[in-house]
C-alpha cells in the first residue's frame, strides 16, 4: 500500500511540473477519462489505474519538442490523446484535434465547451479529407498516438503541416523498425529528417518515445515539350 501511495504522490508532483496551473484541468481531465470516458467506450477499464503514466502524462511531454506559440493538429484524437494533455500542458499552443467519429468528437467538444478550455478546436472528419485540411491545414505540427503504421501515418498526415512543418508520431519500442520498413514510401510521400526521439526521460520513469519527420519540398515536374 505505502508503494501505491509513493508512486501516487509521485505523479501528482510530475503533474504539478507538466501543468503548472491548468493542474486542475488535467485532474478534471483523468476524471472525465476515467468516468465518462470509459462508459462512452473512449478508455478500456483497465487503463484507468495507469491514465496518468501511461496516458495523460505520456502525451503531454511531448510539448518538449514544440516550440512557442506553435500551431498543431492532432490527427485521431480519439478521447483527446495526445491533443488535450498537451494544449492543457501547454496554453501557448492552438491544437485542432481531428477525429471522425461522431461519438469521440461529441464527448472532446463537451469537455472542452465545459472547461472553457480556449486553445483547443475540435474538428469532425478524416485527415485526408478537403474540408478538414482547408480548417486545419497550413499548421507547424501534426501529431498522433496509435492510429496507423508510419507510412500510412505520414500520408495523412503530412499534408496538413506547411513545407518545413513537423510530424510527431508517438511510438513504441519498434519505432527504428518503423522507418527502416517504410523508409522508401516515407521518402515518395515527403518526409526527410526522420529521428526517434524520447521525451519526459526526466520526469517519467518510461520515456515518450516520438518519431518526428520534416515536410520537405518536393522538387518541381518538369513540363513535358510539346
Amino acid at each position: 500500500m505505502f508503494h501505491v501511495e509513493q508512486h501516487e504522490a509521485e505523479l501528482s508532483a510530475v503533474a504539478q511540473r507538466v501543468f503548472g496551473a491548468r493542474t486542475e484541468l488535467a485532474e478534471r481531465y483523468h476524471h472525465s477519462l476515467s468516468t465518462a470516458g470509459v462508459e462512452r467506450g473512449l478508455i478500456g477499464p483497465r487503463e484507468v489505474p495507469r491514465l496518468w503514466e501511461r496516458h495523460i502524462l505520456n502525451c503531454a511531454v511531448v510539448g518538449e519538442l514544440i516550440q512557442e506559440g506553435e500551431t498543431v493538429v492532432d490527427v485521431g484524437s480519439g478521447a483527446g490523446l495526445p491533443g488535450i494533455p498537451l494544449a492543457l500542458a501547454r496554453p501557448d499552443l492552438q491544437v485542432t484535434l481531428v477525429e471522425p467519429l461522431l461519438r469521440r468528437t461529441v464527448y472532446l467538444a463537451e469537455f472542452v465547451e465545459s472547461h472553457g478550455i480556449e486553445n483547443i478546436l475540435v474538428v469532425r472528419g478524416r485527415a485526408e479529407q478537403p474540408s478538414v485540411l482547408q480548417e486545419a491545414g497550413g499548421a507547424d505540427v501534426v501529431t498522433s498516438r496509435a492510429v496507423a503504421p508510419l507510412a500510412k501515418l505520414a500520408k495523412w498526415s503530412l499534408p496538413l503541416v506547411h513545407e518545413g512543418g513537423r510530424m510527431l508520431a508517438l511510438k513504441g519500442s519498434s519505432a527504428r523498425e518503423e522507418i527502416d520498413r517504410d523508409h522508401d514510401e516515407l521518402a515518395r510521400l515527403g518526409a526527410g529528417n526522420l529521428e526517434v526521439l524520447e521525451c519526459g526521460g526526466n520526469l517519467l520513469p518510461t520515456p515518450t518515445i516520438v518519431v518526428k519527420a520534416e515536410r520537405i519540398p518536393r522538387p518541381a515536374r518538369r513540363r513535358k515539350k510539346r
